[in-house]
């Protein structure tokens, strides 16, 4: 008899644990926000213990290297990927269809039956040797998850999303007569109710200070223009990504001032960079290229102080030339 009560409290338990997985997977992505910017406001609740417990838990690096193409790429953080692999140090992707590997000989069979020579979907961007391709996640599932997992061993992010059927991933590559390889990319939301043009962004170590990073920021801003929207970045953004957009910002804002005769309105300059507002002035106040008169902001553009902030800038990067950008806004097909 006691025998068969364990058995039912057991039954009772697996159901519930069953309840609440399939309930867990119905949230949508801004329920499930919401969950996670609670779990990282509650963490003061949490003792000393169990805090540092999970800070390092997501800080120790599970794989310490990855082959990538002809690269091998020491890794920064952590990644949740599957439990198989836990035992791993090193991974090997397909650089096409980045499917990942526990060892060299399975990459190397798989490399001589993958048709991939690039990554799945459109390419809708190709200049000189750059090439950029729109995946959606929903008919390329895999792909975008295993992009996830890549990522997030050099973004130190508290959560990744991997519900990929709701984001549009733009794979920035480099062609060559062996294929187009991957050099970074940045994911967005199909639709934001929040107008963030941008979810994720990364350029690969190995490609790093060459512009690549603004490229694909303003990259983001010309599908932004070609929406007829303004865009911004998903907040909350890091250091360095914040560090990033401040640059780009600054450029794009500083050319326009440069060249502009007469005055120029906050309005008018996110018409003609899709920059959301917020964003401009929050620039123009880091420069002090702004004050406050009569009860509205107006635009101080002192040439020489304009010259002086230009030549701080630096160089401006990689140009995205539009007339290679074949594009159409996503639209959910029926």
């Amino acid at each position: 008899m006691l025998s068969l009560e364990v058995c039912f409290l057991v039954m009772m338990l697996l159901a519930t644990l069953l309840y609440f997985q399939v309930t867990s997977l119905k949230m949508t992505r801004h329920q499930k926000r919401k969950i996670d910017e609670t779990h990282v406001e509650g963490h003061e609740e949490l003792d000393a213990a169990s805090l540092r417990e999970h800070e390092e838990f997501t800080k120790v690096k599970n794989i310490a290297t990855i082959e990538l193409g002809r690269y091998e790429i020491e890794t920064w953080y952590f990644s949740p990927f599957p439990p198989e692999y836990n035992d791993c140090v090193k991974l090997y992707f397909c650089e096409f269809c980045l499917n990942f590997m526990k060892r060299k000989e399975q990459l190397q069979r798989h490399m001589r039956k993958c048709d991939l020579k690039h990554p799945p979907g459109d390419e809708i961007y190709r200049c000189g040797t750059l090439s950029m391709f729109e995946v959606d996640g929903k008919k390329n599932k895999v792909y975008g998850q295993n992009l996830c997992y890549l990522a997030k061993l050099f973004l130190d992010h508290k959560t990744l999303y991997y519900d990929v059927d709701l984001f549009l991933f733009y794979v920035l590559c480099e062609c060559d007569d062996r294929g187009c390889h991957m050099v970074g990319y940045f994911s967005k939301e199909k639709h934001s109710e929040e107008s963030y043009n941008l979810a994720c962004i990364l350029t690969l170590p190995p490609y790093q200070r060459k512009g690549y990073g603004k490229f694909l920021i303003a990259f983001s801003y010309e599908l932004s223009k070609k929406e007829n929207k303004v865009g911004t970045p998903e907040r909350p953004l890091s250091d360095l990504g914040l560090l990033s957009y401040r640059g780009y910002w600054t450029r794009v804002l500083l050319d326009i001032l440069k060249k502009h005769k007469g005055n120029i309105s906050i309005k008018e300059l996110s018409d003609m960079t899709a920059i959301k507002a917020e964003d401009i002035l929050a620039t123009l106040q880091t420069l002090e290229l702004i004050q406050y008169r009569k009860g509205q902001h107006v635009i101080c553009a002192d040439p020489k102080v304009l010259d002086r902030h230009l030549k701080a800038a630096g160089r401006g990067g990689l140009d995205v030339d539009v007339s290679k950008l074949i594009w159409t806004p996503y639209k959910e097909q029926s």
